[in-house]
Parts: structure tokens; sequence; C-alpha cells
């Protein structure tokens, strides 16, 4: 099951009772927003106790065609990374660390 940007705001609504749902969704699009804008920037955005993203180069390379084996250049291009902190890995693993 995936989370949807209104279960974030219905989770933000339900959890501060003192704005309403079109307020807390207003939040989560403000902050996806300057995420999307600094990554277009090429910042890394480091959010502590969650994780880093970053924009990296992958530089062009060779490849294979699967089907035919013919070989093709795959062109460079900008990939986004994630880096999961270590708070957030071990909530995953059910750690207390």
């Amino acid at each position: 099951m995936a989370t949807t940007k209104i279960e974030l705001a219905k989770a933000i609504y339900e959890k501060h009772g003192g704005i309403s749902f079109r307020e807390a969704k207003r939040i989560v699009d403000f902050i996806l927003d300057t995420l999307r804008t600094r990554l277009e920037e090429g910042d890394k955005v480091l959010l502590s106790g969650f994780g880093t993203f970053e924009v990296v180069e992958r530089k062009a390379r060779k490849g294979r065609n699967p089907r035919t084996g013919s070989t093709l250049i795959i062109p460079a291009r900008k990939s986004l990374t994630f880096q999961p902190s270590k708070l957030l890995t071990n909530a995953v693993n059910g750690k207390d660390e």
C-alpha cells in the first residue's frame, strides 16, 4: 500500500486540529514543491532523521539491445538518489537506536 499526498495532508490535519484540511494540503504541496525546486537547482536536500535526496550526473555509456544484441550508446542524464538516515533505517527494521 502506498501513501498519497492526500493521506499525508489528512494525517497533518488530524494530528494538528488547529488547521483546516485545505491548509494541511497546502503545507504538503508547499513542502514537495520546495523539495522539487531545490533538486532542480542541483542542491542536495538533507532532512535530518529521514534522509538525503541528491541529483547525480550519469555519464554516457555503452549498452546492448537485448533483442538484437546490437550495441548502442545510452546518453548522459541526471538521476535522483535517496540515502536514508540511520534513524529511518533502524525504524524500518524495528530497532530502537
